[in-house]
C-alpha cells in the first residue's frame, strides 16, 4: 500500500463501515455519500450490502423505512448525534421493523460531550462512552425490545478525496471566513464595555456557540487524519476565523496526547478565502475542469460533483423530457483505474492539453475494443470527441468496460458546447481590462465602465451579464483592488450601480435562489424598488468589507502562529517539516489547487503537500457565501 494519505484515511474509514452492513439497509446523509462516492464509491457499498435489491436510502425524515424482511439498518452520519438528527433516527426506527440497528457518526465522542455542555474536567474523569450508550438504549426502545442490538460509533469519514493531493470536507461547504460586518453582529450581543474593535480581536470566546461547535467538529477529523499520517502537527494560520480553527486544533485535548507519542512532524496552515476572492471569482485558470464545475448543474444533494447528460448513449433521443430518465453521470470515478488516471491527468493540465487527453484516452480505449475508429489529427473539436462516443454505443461490453471514461469524456463535450464556456472568454478579457483600470485609474472610474453592462432582463442578450453575473464582476474588483480612499466621486459611483442593480433585480422574471435571499423574496412580483435598493446596500458592505480584508496583514506579511506575540522567541516555520497540509477555509479552486500543488516541491523539494479545503469553487459559490449565508450561525439541526 502507498503512504498513507488522505485517500487511504478515507478508504480505511469506509472499511469500518463496510464491515457493519451485510444484508442490511443503509441510510446514508448528503455528506457521507459525498465522501462514499469520492473515496470508493456507491457499488463497493452495494457490494458489501449483499442481495439484489438496492438498499441505500437518503437519511431524512421523510426516508421510507424498513419492512418485516428487513431487520438490520446502518445510518452513516456526518454530524452529531443530537435535535433534529435524533428525532429523524426515531422515526424511521418507529416505522419499522428493524432488530439490529448500527449508527456510525463522523464526529467523535469527546465532541458529543462539548456540545452536550460536559466541562471538559468532568469529561476526563468519565469512563466509556456514555452519549453513544445512553443513545444505544434509546435505539433498543424505538425497535420495541430491549434485548435487540444497538451499536453506536465513531468513524472520521470527514473528507471526499478528489485527488491524491487534494481533499473536502461536502460537512463545512458552507463554512466560510468572517467579515467585519459580522463583528458588528457580535457586538450587537456584548456589553459596550466588550466591545471588539475588529475582526483582529475576534477569539473563540467571541463566537456562538454553533459555530465553535462546528469548528471543533472539524478540528476533530483533522486530528483523526494527523493521527492516521502518524504527525505530530504544529498548526499555523493566515486570517481570523483560521487563527481561531488553528488555536483550537493546537490545544484540543486529543490531540495533545496524540502528538506525545507521533514520529513524524507536519505543518498544517490554515488560509482565509476572503483574503484572495480575486481567485475565487476569475476566470483565468486556463483549466478543462474549471469550466467543466462551472458549465454543467450540480449533481443533486453533492456539493463537488455535476451531472454528466448521458442520453447521447442510449436510443432515446435527446430531448428535455428524455434527460431525466437516465441516471447522470458524473466526475468522481473511485472504482475505475482508466477513468481515474484520466481525471487526474485534467486536474494538473492546461484546458488545451486536457482536451488532447480525453481524445488520446477515448483513441486508446476505442482500440482496444476494436472499434472502427477514424484517427485524426490537429485540433480537438466537441464533434470528434463525440463521434468516438458513439462508437461504444451499440456495442454494450465496450460501453460497461469504459463507462467512467465515456462520462468524463461526455462532460468535456458538453463543457465545450456550452454558451457559459463561451461567456467564461468575454469574462477573462473583462477582468484583464479591469486589471488595466485598476492600476491606472481610481475606484470610481472602474465602477462607471462597470455601468452600461448592468441592463434589464429585457435588453440582455446571451452575451450580456446576468444579475448573478454582475455580483462576480463586482466581487472581483473590490476583491482585486483591496484599499481604498473613499472619496465623493466614489461614493456617486457606487450610488449609480447600487440603483442599476436595484432595478435589474425588480425586474427579472425568474428569481435564482441567490437573489431569492439576496432579496428575501422568491419572486420580482413582491420586490419594491425600495426593497431592494436596501438588498443593494447591503452587498456593497459586503464588498468593501472584502476590499478591507488584508488591512490586518500589514503586519504579517508572511504566515504567522497563533499565540503569544509578546516576545519575539525564534518561530517555526511551515517550511520546518517534510509534510505541509494547507486547509483554505472557504473553498478553493482546481487552478489553485494544481498551483500549489507544483508550487512547493519546487521551492522546498522533498516536501510532500496536501491540499484540504471545505468544498471545490465555481465563481457562482462565492455571492452565495457572502451575500446569502449565515457564517455566524450554522445549522447544526438543534
Amino acid at each position: 500500500m502507498s503512504a498513507p494519505g488522505v485517500l487511504s484515511f478515507t478508504q480505511q474509514g469506509w472499511e469500518q463501515v463496510l464491515a457493519k452492513v451485510r444484508w442490511a439497509l443503509v441510510y446514508l446523509d448528503a455528506a457521507c455519500a459525498e465522501s462514499l462516492h469520492w473515496g470508493c464509491g456507491s457499488t463497493r457499498l452495494l457490494e458489501a450490502v449483499g442481495g439484489p435489491a438496492c438498499h441505500l436510502r437518503e437519511f431524512e425524515p421523510a426516508a421510507v423505512g424498513g419492512g418485516a424482511e428487513q431487520p438490520k439498518a446502518v445510518f452513516v452520519l456526518s454530524c452529531l448525534l443530537k435535535g433534529r438528527t435524533v428525532e429523524t433516527l426515531r422515526d424511521i426506527i418507529c416505522r419499522s421493523h428493524f432488530q439490529y440497528c448500527v449508527v456510525v457518526t463522523a464526529v467523535n465522542h469527546a465532541v458529543h460531550l462539548t456540545a452536550n455542555h460536559v466541562p471538559a474536567a468532568a469529561a476526563a474523569e468519565l469512563e466509556g462512552q456514555p452519549v453513544f450508550e445512553q443513545l444505544e438504549e434509546k435505539l433498543c426502545e424505538w425497535m420495541g425490545n430491549m434485548n435487540y442490538t444497538a451499536e453506536v460509533l465513531h468513524v472520521p469519514l470527514l473528507f471526499a478525496p478528489v485527488a491524491p493531493h487534494l481533499a473536502l470536507t461536502p460537512a463545512f461547504a458552507s463554512l466560510f471566513p468572517l467579515l467585519p460586518q459580522d463583528v458588528r453582529l457580535l457586538n450587537s450581543a456584548r456589553p459596550d464595555k466588550r466591545r471588539l474593535a475588529s475582526l483582529n480581536e475576534v477569539d473563540a470566546s467571541a463566537l456562538p456557540p454553533e459555530l465553535l461547535l462546528q469548528i471543533r467538529c472539524l478540528v476533530s477529523g483533522l486530528s483523526s487524519l494527523c493521527e492516521h499520517l502518524g504527525v505530530r502537527e504544529e498548526c499555523f494560520a493566515v486570517g481570523s476565523l483560521s487563527r481561531i480553527i488553528a488555536a483550537d486544533l493546537a490545544n484540543y485535548g486529543p490531540a495533545k496526547n496524540r502528538r506525545k507519542t507521533a514520529t513524524g512532524r507536519a505543518s498544517v496552515v490554515f488560509v482565509d478565502r476572503t483574503l484572495d476572492l480575486t481567485g475565487a471569482v476569475g476566470h483565468h485558470g486556463d483549466n478543462l475542469l474549471e469550466k467543466i464545475i462551472s458549465a454543467l448543474p450540480q449533481l443533486p444533494g453533492h456539493t463537488n460533483d455535476v451531472m454528466v447528460n448521458m442520453v447521447e448513449l442510449t436510443a432515446l433521443q435527446n430531448e428535455e423530457k428524455n434527460q431525466s430518465m437516465v441516471a447522470p453521470g458524473c466526475l468522481a470515478q473511485s472504482n475505475d483505474p482508466a477513468a481515474r488516471a484520466l481525471w487526474e491527468a485534467l486536474l494538473s493540465t492546461k484546458h488545451k492539453e486536457a482536451v488532447m487527453e480525453v481524445r488520446r484516452h477515448l483513441v486508446e480505449a476505442a482500440s482496444r475494443e476494436n472499434l472502427p475508429i477514424k484517427m485524426s489529427m490537429g485540433r480537438v473539436t466537441p464533434g470528434q470527441l463525440m463521434s468516438y462516443i458513439q462508437l461504444f454505443k451499440n456495442n454494450l461490453k465496450a460501453l460497461v468496460n469504459h463507462c467512467g471514461l465515456l462520462q468524463l469524456g461526455l462532460a468535456t463535450v458538453q463543457t465545450l458546447k456550452h454558451p457559459q464556456t463561451a461567456k467564461w472568454d468575454n469574462f477573462l478579457a473583462f477582468e484583464r481590462l479591469l486589471l488595466q483600470s485598476i492600476g491606472e485609474s481610481t475606484m470610481s472610474v472602474v465602477l462607471n465602465q462597470l455601468l452600461p453592462m448592468i441592463k434589464p432582463l429585457n435588453q440582455r442578450t446571451d452575451d450580456d451579464y446576468s444579475p448573478a453575473e454582475l455580483l462576480i464582476l463586482l466581487i472581483y474588483i473590490y476583491s482585486v483592488s483591496g484599499e481604498f480612499t473613499v472619496d465623493k466621486d466614489l461614493g456617486e459611483a457606487e450610488e449609480k450601480v447600487k440603483k442599476a442593480l436595484a432595478q435589474v433585480f425588480c425586474e427579472e422574471s425568474e428569481f435564482c435562489p441567490l437573489l431569492q435571499k439576496i432579496t428575501g423574496c422568491d419572486s420580482s412580483i413582491k420586490l419594491t424598488f425600495p426593497k431592494s435598493k436596501i438588498a443593494a446596500d447591503e452587498l456593497f458592505a459586503s464588498l468593501r468589507d472584502i476590499a478591507g480584508a488584508r488591512n490586518l496583514m500589514k503586519q504579517f506579511k508572511s504566515v504567522y502562529v497563533p499565540g503569544n506575540h509578546t516576545h519575539q522567541v525564534s518561530r517555526p516555520h511551515p517550511s520546518d517539516h517534510p509534510l505541509l497540509i494547507l486547509f483554505v477555509v472557504g473553498g478553493v479552486t482546481v487552478s489553485e489547487a494544481k498551483m500549489i500543488k507544483d508550487l512547493v516541491p519546487s521551492l522546498k523539494p522533498g516536501t510532500q503537500v496536501i491540499v484540504l479545503s471545505t468544498r471545490l469553487l465555481k465563481p457562482l459559490n462565492i455571492p452565495e457565501l457572502l451575500f446569502a449565508t449565515d457564517r455566524l450561525h450554522p445549522d447544526l439541526g438543534f
